[in-house]
């Protein structure tokens, strides 16, 4: 089995010694796990005020992740959304429709708190990228 790590160059990584994203190989293709995602910009360091811009952002980085292991939304089989207001949720329903509408993977939604109170929302997917024809399996 192989083992990629990939970075989004946010400071969090370093801080608390993660990667954005794991992806592992075997014979059956590549489990992609991506670490929970804020709504970081992770460019500026900036996080909008409200749940709704920070779901966007988040799955915008996401994305990002997925893109560098050559995987997609697509791809994704299970999502975990925390955010500190359990009633803030279905605000960002309209959004998730957006990004894994045609996907729907299996997903559960916890209320916690989160590290820094301006977060609103934090999201955690795993994908699951089938071998090409140029891969073994």
């Amino acid at each position: 089995m192989t083992r990629q790590l990939i970075s989004s160059g946010s400071s969090f990584e370093q801080d608390i010694a993660y990667s954005r994203a794991v992806v592992t190989s075997d014979t059956g293709g590549d489990w992609i796990f991506v670490s929970g995602t804020t709504g970081f910009d992770y460019a500026t360091m900036s996080i909008a005020e409200d749940i709704v811009s920070q779901t966007d952002q988040c799955l915008r980085n996401i994305q990002a992740a997925l893109a560098q292991a050559q995987s997609s939304l697509r791809d994704v089989v299970r999502v975990t959304y925390v955010v500190p207001t359990a009633s803030d949720f279905p605000q960002c329903w309209p959004v998730l429709r957006q990004y894994f509408g045609d996907v729907r993977p299996a997903a559960m939604m916890i209320s916690a708190g989160l590290l820094d109170p301006r977060m609103k929302i934090e999201i955690e997917v795993t994908a699951r990228r089938q071998p090409t024809a140029s891969q073994p399996g």
